[in-house]
Parts: C-alpha cells; structure tokens; sequence
C-alpha cells in the first residue's frame, strides 16, 4: 500500500509540472523537430513569394496581437490613398479626443496637440516607427470616421489577405477601454484584437506584394516629427533588428515590420528580411522575457535558417522520381495516362547539400480531379492543375508545388 502512494505522490507531482509548463502561454509546446525552438506562445514563419512554410507553433489560434495590428491599419491607408481617397501630404486637424490619447501615458506615442494639424506621412511615420497610438487614431478616423467604420475597412483588407476568423475592435490594438469616447458600445473594456500568427503572416504577405512602400517606411531608422513651430521629436525605430542595430542578423537586411504589446498579448512581434535574393516574414506572438529577449529570438531565428538552409529551385520534374511524373487517368472505355509539369519553377528552401529525394517527394491529387479508386480522372485539359508535388524538408513543415497535366483527354467516366 506504502508503495501504491508513493507512485500515486509522484504522478501527481508529474501531472502538477506539466499544467505549469501549459500555463507559460505555450513556451514549452515548440515542435521538437523544428530546427529552432521559438520562445513564443504562438509562431509562423514563411517565404513571402513561394508561402512556403518554415516554422509554425500554435499558428492558427487566436490569441492578442497589441500594436501589430497597425500593419492592417497601414495596408487600409496605403489602399485608400492608392484609391485617391486620402493622400500623403494631406494634412489632419487633430481633435481634443485624440489629443488625449497621443498624451496619455499609458499609450506609445509622440505629442499630438489639438487643433494642430499633422500630415498623414507624418502620422504614418510615427505609427510605424514608434508605434504611435494617438497617430494611428487620427489616420483612422480621418480616413472613416469612426472606430466600427474603420474596423470595417481592416476586415475587408484582411478578407483580400485571406484572413477570416479575425476578431477587431479597432485600429490601434489597444483594449477597448483605451479608446475613451470612440471606444465601441456595447463590447467588454478589455476586448483586443484577436488574430492567429498565421493571420499576421499572411496579411503581412498581402501588404508586401500590394503596397511595396511599406517597407520604405518600416526600414526608416530615424525621422523628426515636428509637434508644433518650435517642438520637434525625435523619432528612433524601434525594430532593433535592422541593419547596424544590435539584434541585427548576420548576412540578413531585416526590412520591417512593427512590434507590439499589452498585458494581455504580452510581447508581439512580426519581421521581415531578405538573405539570398528571398524574402521570409517571421511572427511570434507572447514572446518569453524582455523586448532584448524577443530580439535576440528573432536574430537567432534569422540566422539559424540562413546556416541550415539555403533556397534551392525545382526546375522541372526531372529533378524527382520517375514515378511521380506519369499518371494513369480513368477512361470511360480504357486507360489512358498523362505526364504532369510543374506549374512555375519554385524556390524551396532545403537543408543544405540535401537532395530532392532527401525531403521525400510524394504526389498528391487535387481532390476535384481525384475518382474514388484515387486515379486521376478525365476530363483533362493541358496545362491545368491536377495535384501537387509534396516535399518534406527536414526540420520544416510539408511543402506542396503545383502541378499540371501535360495532355488533354476530353471523354469522361460517364
């Protein structure tokens, strides 16, 4: 009986260290096969061209995202001024309501004085460099009007991104409460902006590719805010991974993008850089320790891809096993059989010095040409998508390169 206890004592001392370890917000649950283990609640990295995917923990859960909410805000601004609706040198009176949130403490900002008026370059600027929350209420409000209508605009934007399931309660990122008299009725003080890291990374993509300017704003190092006639701020970006800063990665020149933090998100950060002529976006939500911890996370990152990996393009199926390249397709009368193509010559990132056959190639069919014995089915047109190449890089998650057939069979099954 002593001995029935005993083991009874240290499962319950067992089971006590793993609640604790699921209590960090999710540091311990990192995939073990990964090739870097990211210190974050939640994570997602990818190739901002291919969408390659290099890392992901938790990716597709919801959690608070603070100020890296403001890369949507931006997107919806660079969007509107694209459609003539706002432009850069357009000036904004400030309010006394927003002046209060540029002045209050509690929030990441430059001086805004009511009755001033400031350029929408200007408080784009500081949005982006300093995160500044008094700005991006001013933007958003000039821009719609109100809180409800500007969240509309950012759903639609993050829509075009491919983004569904996110919560937004407004432009800043802060808790509802923070936005004093244009908070939203009816919605609890404390709500935030909920979006997955996979979200982020995938908005992030969107505003890369759709308003390229982006990254000359985020890379800006230093820029002067002139508050008044004679105050002028000086504006030091806050990303400490870009070039000659100190979290910098080696071999990388880190771009963009914004960080972000309350209490409830703790500390946020999306960032993007290119190595090799390719473009990769890192997010992490709820970083463990200091914003000097989250750097160095991110510096490490950077760099153990780079000396792990190296982006290596697929040319042409020749390049694979002879066995994924020709398919039987079901006939109504016999069988007839077509080659497959790849779609576009696609950069994957590899191990280095690993071979195509190493990441374990394997074929799969699109599920709208795929009959119920698993053959590819008629009709088929040359050139059209039927499947695609998955690769399995060691230490990443599974790649899929599109396919298509190099034969037209017109007859169907039926």
């Amino acid at each position: 009986m002593r001995r029935i206890k005993l083991i009874m004592k240290w499962l319950l001392v067992l089971l006590s260290f793993n609640l604790s370890l699921a209590s960090l917000g999710g540091f311990a649950q990192a995939d073990s096969n990964a090739f870097y283990q990211m210190k974050a609640r939640s994570a997602y990295a990818i190739d901002a061209d291919t969408g390659q995917v290099l890392y992901e923990k938790n990716a597709k859960k919801t959690y608070p995202i603070a100020s890296v909410t403001k890369i949507l805000t931006l997107a919806v601004i660079e969007q509107d001024i694209r459609d003539h609706q706002l432009s850069w040198n357009q000036k904004i009176k400030i309010s006394p309501s927003v002046a209060q949130m540029a002045n209050d403490p509690r929030c990441s900002n430059v001086q805004l004085n009511a009755g001033e008026s400031y350029t929408v370059k200007q408080l784009v600027d500081s949005m982006m460099l300093v995160s500044a929350d008094g700005s991006t209420e001013a933007l958003a409000l000039a821009d719609a009007g109100s809180t409800a209508a500007f969240n509309k605009k950012m759903q639609q934007v993050a829509r075009k991104a491919g983004v569904h399931d996110a919560k937004i309660y407004n432009m800043v990122g802060l808790p509802n409460s923070y936005m004093g008299a244009h908070a939203l009725k009816g919605v609890d003080k404390d709500a935030e902006n909920l979006f997955s890291a996979r979200d982020l990374g995938l908005i992030s993509q969107y505003v890369i590719k759709k308003y390229p300017e982006t990254l000359k704003i985020t890379s800006t190092k230093f820029a002067d805010f002139d508050v008044s006639a004679d105050h002028k701020e000086h504006m030091v970006n806050i990303n400490a991974l870009l070039p000659q800063n100190g979290a910098a990665p080696k071999d990388w020149n880190i771009d963009g993008l914004k960080t972000g933090n309350t209490d409830a998100a703790g500390k946020c950060i999306v960032s993007t850089g290119t190595y090799a002529g390719r473009r990769v976006i890192v997010v992490a939500l709820h970083t463990k320790g200091d914003w000097k911890d989250q750097s160095k996370m991110q510096k490490e990152f950077y760099e153990a891809l780079a000396n792990t990996y190296q982006p290596v393009t697929l040319n042409n199926m020749k390049a694979l096993p002879k066995k994924l390249r020709t398919h039987h397709v079901v006939h109504a009368k016999k069988q007839h059989s077509t080659t497959v193509k790849l779609v576009k010559t696609t950069p994957v990132w590899m191990p280095k010095g690993a071979t195509w056959q190493q990441a374990r190639p394997t074929f799969k069919l699109d599920r709208s040409h795929k009959s119920a014995a698993g053959q590819l089915t008629a009709p088929l047109k040359k050139g059209e998508q039927v499947g695609w190449i998955v690769l399995h890089p060691a230490g990443m998650p599974a790649m899929k390169v599109p396919v298509a057939s190099t034969t037209t069979i017109q007859h169907t099954l039926f």
